[in-house]
C-alpha cells in the first residue's frame, strides 16, 4: 500500500512530518513536494524512524537566493527502516553559493593570525560573480522587468560577471548581449560565447567607461532590452548580504575578526561587511583595490560604484599587479589553489594584515573571487604558457 505524505519546513534545520495512524497496515510511502521557507540549495533527509505511529526526522540544509523543492517518489520501507531522501537541484542555479573555507597554510610566514579563504572559485561557473548574476536577474523577474524567451539582457562587463550572467541567461532562456574591453582574456571570450552571448568588445583604452557607454548605446536602440547595471543594482550587494555573509558567519561560527575583500563593483564588500557588522560591529572590513586603479585612496581618477558603501569600510589597502600576480603562483604551488589576480592581491593583503602584532590569535576571512583556468593566457601563466609550447615529445 502506497501512503503519500505531506511534509513541511518548520525551521531551517528541522523537517516536520506529521503524525501517522499505524504504520503496520502500510509498507510504503512517498514524500510530496515541500517548498521551504527561506532561500535553500538542497534538504537531504537523512532518517526517517517509524515507531507507533509517529514520524520523526532530522535534515540538514543549505541556503542559497531562490526557493527549492525535494520529491522523493514512493519508498518502499518496513518499520524501524531507515530512509535516504534525494538531494537534486532543479536547475544549475540552484548550486550558486555555499562556498567553503580553507586555512592558508604554506604562504602566511610571518603571520600571527589565522587567515581562512572564503573560495569563490567553486562557484558553478567559478566566480563570486555567479551570486550576483543569479540575484540581479531573479530581482528583475520578481519586479516584472523581464520575461524569458522576450526580454534581452545587456551588460557592460570585465568577465567575471558576463560569464556568471551567460550561464544564468541561458539556464533561463535569455537573449545577452555584453559589452566588454578588447584587453580581457580570450579564455573569457571562448566562455560567453560557449554559453551562446553575443559579445561586443570595445576600446580598451576607455576600460569599463567605454564598456558601458557602448552598452547604453545597444540598450537604447534594441527592443525589449534591459540593462542589470551591475555598479548600481542594490541586488549586487543584497544577494551578499543574504549569502556570503551569513555562511561566513555560521562557517566560522562567529569568530571571524577581521574580513578582506576586494573592491570591485562594491557589491561583494558592501554586503557581506554590512551582514557581518550587523553579528559584530567589532569586525573589521578592509577592501583592497590595485595600484593603477587605486580610486578610493586617491591615487587615479575613476568612478565609485554607488552600490559601494565606503562607510563600511575600516580601511583599503593597495596591492600592485606584481604582488597580486605572485601570490597567486605561490598560492598554486604551495597551498593548491589555483586563483585569479584578483584573489592573489586578496591574500596579499590579507597576509599584511595578519602580520600586524595587534592582530595576533585573530581570525581574518578572505575572500578568493574566481578561479585561474580563466586566466591561462594572461600575464598570470605567461611563462608556464611560453615553456609549455616548446615542449617536446620524448622518443
Amino acid at each position: 500500500m502506497v501512503m503519500a505524505m505531506q511534509a513541511r519546513v518548520q525551521s531551517p534545520l528541522r523537517l516536520v512530518v506529521p503524525d501517522l495512524p499505524s504504520i503496520h497496515s502500510y509498507t510504503t510511502f512517498a514524500f510530496t513536494h515541500f517548498s521551504l521557507p527561506y532561500s535553500h540549495k538542497k534538504v537531504s533527509v537523512h532518517s526517517m524512524n517509524i515507531i507507533n505511529g509517529k514520524g520523526n526526522t532530522r535534515a540538514t540544509s543549505d541556503y542559497r537566493p531562490a526557493s527549492s523543492m525535494l520529491l522523493s517518489k514512493a519508498v518502499a520501507v518496513e518499520s524501524q527502516t531507515q530512509v535516504e531522501g534525494i538531494c537534486i537541484a532543479e536547475d544549475v542555479t540552484q548550486l550558486i553559493g555555499k562556498t567553503p573555507m580553507v586555512y592558508l597554510n604554506s604562504v602566511v610566514k610571518g603571520c600571527v593570525a589565522n587567515i581562512a579563504a572564503k573560495l569563490e572559485i567553486m562557484e558553478p561557473c567559478r566566480s563570486v560573480k555567479d551570486r550576483i548574476a543569479y540575484s540581479m536577474i531573479s530581482s528583475a523577474e520578481l519586479k516584472g522587468a523581464i520575461i524569458p524567451g522576450k526580454s534581452i539582457l545587456v551588460e557592460p562587463t570585465s568577465g567575471n560577471t558576463g560569464i556568471g550572467l551567460a550561464f544564468v541567461a541561458a539556464s533561463k532562456g535569455y537573449k545577452l548581449i555584453l559589452t566588454m574591453p578588447a584587453s580581457m582574456s580570450l579564455e573569457r571570450r571562448v566562455l560567453l560565447r560557449g554559453f551562446g552571448a553575443e559579445l561586443v568588445l570595445t576600446d580598451p583604452a576607455r576600460g569599463m567607461k567605454g564598456a558601458i557607454q557602448k552598452a547604453e548605446e545597444i540598450l537604447a536602440k534594441t527592443p525589449n532590452a534591459y540593462m542589470l547595471q551591475q555598479f548600481e543594482n542594490p541586488a549586487n550587494s543584497k544577494i551578499h548580504f543574504e549569502t556570503t555573509g551569513p555562511e561566513i558567519w555560521e562557517d566560522t561560527r562567529g569568530k571571524i575578526d577581521i574580513l578582506v575583500a576586494g573592491i570591485g563593483t562594491g557589491g561583494t564588500v558592501t554586503g557581506a561587511g554590512s551582514y557581518l557588522k550587523t553579528q559584530n560591529p567589532s569586525i573589521k572590513i578592509i577592501g583592497v583595490e590595485p595600484f593603477g586603479s587605486n580610486i578610493l585612496s586617491g591615487g587615479s581618477p575613476g568612478f565609485i560604484p554607488s552600490i559601494l558603501d565606503v562607510e563600511i569600510l575600516d580601511e583599503v589597502l593597495q596591492v600592485s599587479s606584481d604582488e597580486a600576480v605572485e601570490m597567486a603562483k605561490n598560492l598554486a604551488l604551495r597551498e593548491g589553489l589555483l586563483v585569479g589576480i584578483s584573489s592573489g592581491a586578496a591574500a596579499v593583503a590579507a597576509i599584511k594584515v595578519a602580520k600586524r602584532k595587534e592582530n595576533a590569535g585573530k581570525l581574518i576571512a578572505v575572500v578568493f573571487p574566481s578561479f585561474g583556468e580563466r586566466y591561462l593566457s594572461t600575464i598570470l601563466f605567461e611563462s608556464i604558457k611560453v615553456e609549455s609550447e616548446k615542449m617536446q615529445a620524448e622518443s
